[in-house]
């Protein structure tokens, strides 16, 4: 990567009519391309996305809803074809701060295939991650943690569910290459893919962010076993490569 890279910042939106203005309107000044991606919205997130007077802004929007998942792998395609040397996510609804876009980029830059955020890693306020969310999402999180770590051999992250993160081009490759789970459970399937690829994943702390209007899609009772499903794919898909190269190793040493 010479010079300044190109970075890209795709912005997955769903009925956030409320917030998609302010969201794009705190996007940092060194981002090229900002692609949001509409995810069948029945608001005007679409229109007023498209009414901010932004260089390099474009707004995607889906014909039927299809997920956070799905929305995202828009985003990746679009990122992909016009060049992007990193792509980062932003959720639409402002819960990631705008000031730590640049610490997920330079990760990259520094030779991470794929930064993501860890709110837990906040030193600025250690336990603010534990005042701020919500106690069932904070227990889902911790337990959706740990499952991604044994399912991926990712042992060094956390906070799985942590959708602020920064891609290069081998990274977004990786995540396109094979279909990817659409709904809640995308963040899970996106690590232990890349896992198997031996991709360089890193840790990067970012604020928590969360308010008196602060909402969430997720219904833990809905997206537990899909999630659990996937994890235990994702595991046995490792497990298998490891058997695989452990006889191929044998094998060439007798």
């Amino acid at each position: 990567m010479s010079g300044r890279p190109r970075i890209a910042v795709i912005v997955p939106a769903y009925n956030e009519a409320d917030k998609i203005v302010t969201t794009l309107r705190s996007m940092p000044a060194f981002v090229d391309h900002v692609i949001v991606v509409d995810d069948a919205s029945y608001d005007n997130t679409a229109s007023l996305a498209a009414s901010v007077n932004r260089v390099g802004l474009e707004v995607i929007s889906h014909a039927t809803n299809r997920g956070v998942g799905a929305a995202l792998v828009t985003g990746y395609q679009r990122a992909y074809a016009i060049g992007a040397e990193i792509t980062a996510v932003m959720a639409g609804d402002s819960q990631m701060d705008p000031e730590d876009l640049p610490a997920l980029v330079q990760a990259v830059v520094a030779g991470a295939d794929y930064a993501k955020g860890n709110r837990f890693a906040y030193v600025q306020s250690v336990r603010s991650v534990w005042r701020e969310m919500p106690w069932l999402r904070l227990f889902g999180n911790v337990a959706l943690s740990l499952g991604t770590k044994l399912s991926s051999g990712l042992w060094h992250i956390f906070d799985s569910q942590c959708g602020y993160t920064a891609a290069n081009r081998h990274a977004v490759a990786v995540i396109l290459a094979e279909p990817t789970f659409p709904r809640y459970g995308y963040p899970n399937d996106v690590l232990v893919r890349l896992a198997l690829a031996s991709s360089r994943v890193v840790d990067v702390p970012v604020r928590p962010v969360y308010g008196p209007g602060w909402r969430s899609g997720i219904r833990p009772s809905r997206v537990a076993w899909p999630i659990f499903k996937l994890l235990l794919r994702g595991g046995a898909r490792r497990w298998r490569r490891a058997s695989a190269e452990g006889s191929s190793a044998l094998i060439s040493n007798q």
